[in-house]
């Protein structure tokens, strides 16, 4: 039985490791696109409120992008942000059209399809309940919420409606 049991387990292993090195993905990181309605002001949420590093960005000029299907003809000026500045670390990349791409804004979850809220784990909500607070954002709903012994839920939005889940804990 113990044998039976070892190749079992050796079979799993090797299957489960198989598996992940026959991936049909050259990256494991998904980079996200959001169309906001003012860049400059959505940089400086997501820099000084959020805390995120600017990382580069570039440009995908008018024609090309409706050759991609992306626009119908309007240029893209992407600004690429990240948790930290590491080749690791996914991409939040923003971009604005002005007034040409309409705002879904909700005051829950529920309110439409598509991408709603984003969650990120910090190591001490503290620095960002400060800057929240410098920065005049509102927290929503009755947080900051413990979640645990350990861990502490606060709940707000970009400028465009976004919902932006910060976990951790409150020191």
């Amino acid at each position: 039985m113990k044998k039976l049991l070892s190749t079992l387990l050796i079979f799993a292993m090797t299957t489960a490791s198989s598996a992940y090195a026959e991936s049909e993905f050259s990256d494991s990181l998904i980079s996200i696109g959001v169309v906001v309605g003012d860049l400059d002001k959505s940089l400086a949420f997501y820099t000084e409120v959020i805390g995120m590093t600017e990382t580069g960005g570039f440009e995908v000029p008018g024609e090309f992008a409706s050759k991609l299907g992306l626009t119908s003809g309007a240029t893209l000026d992407v600004k690429v942000l990240r948790l930290e500045d590491s080749p690791d670390a996914p991409q939040w990349k923003l971009m604005s059209f002005g007034d040409r791409a309409k705002p879904q804004r909700s005051d829950h979850i529920d309110g439409f399809t598509g991408m709603q809220y984003i969650t990120i784990n910090v190591k001490n909500l503290t620095p960002f309940v400060k800057r929240i607070n410098a920065h005049g954002v509102k927290l929503l709903g009755e947080t900051p919420v413990a979640l645990g012994e350990d861990r502490d839920f606060v709940l707000i939005q970009d400028p465009d409606g976004t919902f932006i889940e910060l976990i951790g804990p409150l020191r």
